[in-house]
């Protein structure tokens, strides 16, 4: 326990205990809207446009960690027209993967930049947390909490059924691309935190374990930032009390939460508090309503 005690007072352990603490309350939002919109794999995409910005950066002379991050926003934008084609997301999403990996390996192989530093960028360490980058995380969290409590209405449509948003009146265009930037940039700012392999302790488990429990988005968002807090906090403490690398503890220890909740039966919960049954209906009646209307 002293051990434990003494390495809190480390400056580089504070900073990564307080990125964790910011990540815990944003980026498992962003891992609902991920599932919302069927786009698991988009972090594989994500993954080679953020190495196509830290070759840039290393080239430029310029912060490789931010110019992934802008690189991350850009092709979110980008893939955004895309969404509306038949393939949706996945093949937009399988292009982008593609064509970021191709310009990555031409940036590095024509600048004659390190590829070896750039992929150790990628992997990212949580250790090595900057107060950029908890900068960084903090405007982003502050983001994508406005995003949903601004338009969570109107994201319960979307992500639903993107044809029943728009019959709906909603502006299903502008939120779209507000999406896919703050989960780009979210993905982004994940694998300099945790690195590329860990985003999903970060994002996916937590929106994951909180669909097994929740019963509407705004549940499903709150269940899911509880996962985050409560397997981040734990995940770091634990790997500083074993001595062990805090990512890989970060993963088994949010997965271990996630394979909790499928081991909860079913129907369990709404016999515990039959009201989110007639909640999941009033949502319902009120989509069928809206599209009756238009």
């Amino acid at each position: 326990m002293d051990l434990f005690l003494d390495l809190l007072h480390l400056p580089a352990v504070q900073r990564s205990a307080i990125g964790l603490g910011i990540a815990a309350v944003g980026l498992p939002i962003v891992g609902v809207f991920i599932i919302g919109l069927d786009i698991i794999a988009v972090r594989f995409a994500i993954m080679h446009v953020a190495l196509l910005g830290i070759a840039v950066g290393l080239l430029t002379g310029l912060d490789p960690t931010l110019c992934g991050l802008v690189a991350c926003a850009l092709a979110g934008a980008g893939v955004t027209p895309l969404a509306r084609r038949p393939t949706g997301l996945s093949g937009a999403m399988g292009l982008l993967m593609t064509f970021a990996i191709a310009g990555a390996l031409l940036v590095l192989s024509a600048s004659g930049v390190n590829a070896t530093g750039a992929f150790e960028l990628l992997w990212g360490s949580i250790l090595a947390t900057r107060t950029v980058d908890l900068v960084v995380l903090g405007v982003l969290t502050v983001a994508v909490h406005l995003l949903f409590w601004r338009y969570r209405r109107q994201l319960v449509l979307l992500l639903f059924d993107r044809e029943l948003a728009l019959c709906s009146g909603v502006a299903a265009g502008p939120l779209m691309l507000a999406l896919l930037v703050v989960v780009a940039v979210a993905i982004g700012a994940s694998i300099s935190l945790t690195g590329a392999l860990l985003v999903d302790a970060l994002t996916i488990l937590p929106a994951l374990a909180a669909r097994n429990l929740g019963r509407s988005l705004t549940s499903m968002v709150a269940w899911a930032v509880g996962f985050g807090v409560v397997g981040n906090l734990a995940g770091f403490a634990t790997a500083l009390v074993l001595d062990q690398p805090p990512g890989p503890v970060l993963v088994l220890t949010a997965g271990v939460l996630t394979l909790l909740t499928y081991l909860i039966p079913e129907g369990a919960l709404d016999a515990i508090n039959p009201n989110s049954r007639a909640e999941r209906a009033s949502h319902d009646a009120v989509g069928r309503d809206r599209v009756q209307q238009h």
